[in-house]
């Protein structure tokens, strides 16, 4: 019995898919042993043959590249000043969060 890899890191799996599609291996062969050594959550078939469908069109980059979009405004120094606000007053409200802290947007708790 082969032994499970439990919580692989997403570049390690397109690693190995990018690695067995050079192989020539196929996307459900590749699916099928990716979830006998990553379990049953490791990535769907479809994913798997949109990756090999990527590295075939000639990607050579197994790291996600960053997207475009709106910024987070979060940081840590804002998630402390909320927890302090709320140690602070127990009772305090969304209505009370937005008027303190403006750059949250209302959408979020929508």
């Amino acid at each position: 019995m082969l032994k499970t890899i439990a919580d692989p890191a997403d570049c390690e799996v397109r690693s190995i898919i990018r690695f067995l599609n050079a192989k020539k291996v196929k996307p459900a062969e590749i699916h099928r042993q990716l979830v006998e050594i990553y379990g049953e959550n490791v990535m769907t078939d479809g994913m798997v043959r949109k990756w090999v469908r990527h590295f075939k069109d000639g990607r050579t980059n197994v790291h996600v590249e960053a997207r475009s979009g709106r910024p987070s405004v979060v940081n840590d120094g804002l998630v402390a000043k909320v927890n302090e606000k709320i140690r602070e007053n127990r009772r305090f409200t969304i209505r009370m969060l937005f008027d303190e802290f403006p750059q949250i947007s209302k959408i979020c708790f929508a």
